[in-house]
């Protein structure tokens, strides 16, 4: 291990969560790492630069890009640190005016979606269609933006929007029938100009949660290979250093009550999925895991799923 006197450096991007808060803060103490955490107001630039350069030591990552990267042979490897849990029945909109009733009305229509592999997209329309349906080759989804890992050959069913337009203008323009919100596809979107696709989306999100038992998540924490083969011992004190600030930000939310709407969305999940809502460790997480994996491959991102223990360092496997 590093001697406590020097603390290992180690340059990280990490988001803005409450979970990684007391971390980034300082409030958690890392006697043998020394943290640099990068100044990232996006955190799409900073996916992209761990996966096509490794810029990073420590890089928060969506599960969907690592898998992905993985399976282009970058040099990384994830932890069992997984961030950003809930669902994502919501990240999907339609016009108000739209024909669409349904789900499966988004056949043979035009949907915006930022890149094709980002992931909360990729875990909707794994919902659409095991859940509703839905024939994902039927529908076009339109891109504005470039995939994170480069490489990567997209579906003949997925296309660029025209040079020099965006998904918003031309979801707004009624050229595209539906879209992914925020930062997945068109941006913020006015409420009284669109409604949900899933009705009720909150409570179709639950109801789902009640029938398969599938918590999602979005990201994992994931470290430079050769980090990993220099310093052994880094996984474990970095899982033990962000479980440790999970805690503290549940302890906090505990005694304070939220402060943020993000906060108030954790408890009220809280309440469906009870015990903890931010598991760490491969166990709780598994079931959303493989789900996420076999979506990925049925939507022609992976071309197979790999197994469990293929993406994380031997020794954290049993980490909780």
């Amino acid at each position: 291990m590093a001697n406590l006197g020097q603390p290992l450096a180690l340059r990280a991007a990490v988001g803005p969560a409450g979970s990684t808060k007391p971390l980034k803060d300082g409030a958690v103490p890392t006697p043998a790492i020394q943290f640099e955490f990068a100044d990232v107001t996006s955190l799409i630039p900073a996916y992209r630069r761990m996966v096509r350069d490794l810029e990073y030591d420590v890089c928060e990552l969506p599960i969907v890009t690592y898998l992905l990267a993985r399976s282009w042979g970058r040099r990384l490897t994830a932890l069992p640190i997984f961030l950003r849990h809930g669902f994502f029945h919501h990240w999907i909109v339609c016009r108000a005016d739209s024909d669409i009733q349904q789900p499966r009305d988004l056949e043979q229509q035009r949907v915006a979606v930022r890149a094709y592999t980002v992931t909360p997209p990729t875990w909707v329309r794994g919902i659409l269609r095991s859940a509703y349906g839905v024939d994902l080759d039927r529908v076009t989804w339109v891109t504005d933006d470039e995939e994170h890992v480069p490489e990567y050959q997209r579906p003949p069913n997925v296309v660029a929007a025209p040079a020099g337009t965006t998904l918003a203008q031309l979801f707004k323009l009624g050229d595209l029938e539906a879209g992914f919100i925020g930062p997945a596809g068109i941006g913020p979107v006015d409420p009284a100009a669109t409604r949900p696709l899933i009705a009720e989306p909150e409570s179709a999100a639950f109801d789902w949660f009640q029938r398969t038992h599938i918590y999602p998540f979005q990201n994992v924490v994931v470290v430079k290979d050769t980090l990993l083969e220099a310093h052994p011992w880094v996984a474990g004190e970095l899982f033990d250093a962000f479980k440790q600030s999970t805690t503290a930000y549940l302890e906090q939310l505990d005694r304070d009550g939220p402060t943020t709407p993000d906060d108030a969305a954790l408890l009220r999940r809280r309440e469906i999925v009870g015990g903890d809502p931010l598991p760490t460790g491969i166990a709780p997480n598994r079931r959303a895991l493989q789900t996420i994996m076999e979506f990925a491959l049925d939507q022609r991102i992976l071309t197979r799923t790999p197994d469990v223990t293929e993406l994380f360092p031997p020794g954290t496997l049993d980490l909780a």
